[in-house]
């Protein structure tokens, strides 16, 4: 498998599902994918929130992407285990910000000074589907 099979798949299935840890206890929340491309799998936090601390401490996350199927049969997901890394880009952080204008009118708030960007740039990444059930040490990987 090639990697813009998965950057395919984020790119249709936005919304996944991120789990960070902190101290010994996973925490799992929905997430929405910025961008992917070849460089990473990319999202947005704001700084005040736990999501931000426990990945600052603590930079190893797993993600899962779902296609949120009708028929389960047809139901899919993709695994991506790998390290966040914060990215310092202004003009990201600023088409973040416009991308998600909705947190400002929720919160009352303009939110660009807290906006963070954080991307998945290597890793572990494969998919799984029903059919797998039985077959997980036979899947196919891709450390990228």
């Amino acid at each position: 498998m090639k990697i813009e099979e998965f950057i395919h798949f984020a790119k249709t299935n936005p919304t996944c599902f991120l789990a960070t840890s902190e101290k010994d206890q996973p925490h799992v929340r929905t997430i929405l994918l910025f961008f992917a491309d070849k460089t990473g799998f990319y999202f947005g936090t704001l700084s005040p929130k736990d999501m931000s601390k426990q990945l600052h401490k603590n930079p190893k996350v797993e993600l899962c992407f779902y296609n949120n199927a009708k028929d389960f049969a047809q139901a899919k997901q993709m695994r991506l285990t790998g390290t966040a890394e914060f990215v310092n880009d202004p003009e990201l952080i600023h088409k973040l910000h416009e991308e998600r204008l909705f947190l400002d009118d929720i919160t009352g708030e303009n939110l660009e000074a807290q906006s963070e960007v954080f991307k998945v740039s290597s890793g572990d990444i494969h998919f799984w589907s029903i059919s797998d059930v039985m077959n997980e040490k036979a899947l196919e990987h891709l450390a990228f």
